[in-house]
């Protein structure tokens, strides 16, 4: 894994500057029910994935789970890390929010995990947030 660049000092603002703390996780071994009935109870609307190591593993979303479960070949045993989900790369705190924002409008996320250098997660970038921070921000 390649290590962020830090940002320039007074270039303006970072991911950290935007990022939000993520407190719904779930284990990428965990079963689509299981996310699921995690999403359902806490009313959330994404989980990040981690793999056995703690590691950021992806992003599951609500939406992405209603299509699978709907399908007729579903069965409740079948592990996140086999259903189509948003992976890596993630964004990192130091990256420059424009770029960040770019990067998500391009990929089309409204969510992006945010991770260290050694991929744990830190917490979340949302398309909202990003797009409401720039909007205010002085140039640089």
């Amino acid at each position: 894994m390649h290590s962020p660049q830090p940002a320039r000092r007074n270039r303006g603002l970072t991911v950290a500057d935007a990022m939000d703390p993520c407190d719904y996780r779930i284990a990428d071994d965990d079963t689509v029910d299981q996310a699921n009935d995690v999403l359902r109870g806490a009313g959330v609307e994404y989980l990040l994935v981690r793999d056995h190591d703690g590691r950021c593993e992806g992003l599951v979303t609500r939406t992405g789970l209603h299509a699978f479960l709907a399908g007729s070949w579903y069965t409740e045993r079948t592990a996140i890390s086999a259903t189509a989900h948003q992976r890596g790369p993630f964004a990192w705190p130091t990256m420059g929010l424009a770029l960040a924002a770019i990067a998500m409008r391009i990929k089309h996320l409204e969510v992006w995990p945010v991770v260290d250098e050694d991929g744990f997660i830190l917490g979340v970038l949302t398309a909202d947030r990003a797009t409401g921070l720039l909007a205010v921000a002085p140039a640089a």
